[in-house]
C-alpha cells in the first residue's frame, strides 16, 4: 500500500478514532483494534491508554510496521516509539485539545507515545 494515501487523509482529518492494525510480538499474528490518534499535517500521534505497559505498544517496539485505517481507507506506516517526557508531554496536550480535556480520565500512565508520517 502507498504510504501518501489522500482518502485516508480526509478521514483521519474528519475522524475520533483510527484501527490500528500490529504485529503480535509473539504469536506474529495481526492485532487490530480501534484508538484515539491526532493527526496533524501528515503527522499521525497515538497514545497508549497504559503508557509503555500497553500491549499494542509493546507489539510496536518489537516491529514498527503498523496499519492504519480510518472509512475504509488504509496505509501502511512506520511508526516510532517516544518516551522523551517533552515530546510525550506535547502529544499529551494535542491529545488534551482534540478530546477536550479528557485524556485522564481515560489514560493511566503518560511515559510513551507514538509518532508516524502518513506522508
Amino acid at each position: 500500500m502507498p504510504t501518501r494515501n489522500d482518502a485516508l487523509e480526509n478521514h483521519l482529518s474528519k475522524s475520533s478514532e483510527v484501527t490500528i492494525t500490529v504485529t503480535g510480538r509473539k504469536s506474529g499474528r495481526p492485532i487490530s483494534l480501534p484508538i484515539w490518534f491526532v493527526w496533524e499535517g501528515g503527522t499521525l500521534f497515538l497514545l497508549p491508554v497504559k503508557g509503555s505497559d500497553t500491549q499494542w505498544y509493546k507489539n510496536l517496539i518489537s516491529n514498527r510496521s503498523i496499519q492504519i485505517e480510518a472509512g475504509g481507507a488504509k496505509a501502511e506506516l512506520q511508526a516510532k516509539p517516544i518516551t522523551d517526557k517533552t515530546q510525550v508531554s506535547s502529544v499529551i496536550e494535542k491529545f488534551r485539545a482534540k478530546y477536550h480535556g479528557d485524556v485522564k480520565k481515560y489514560y493511566s500512565r503518560f511515559d510513551a507515545a507514538v509518532v508516524a508520517e502518513t506522508r
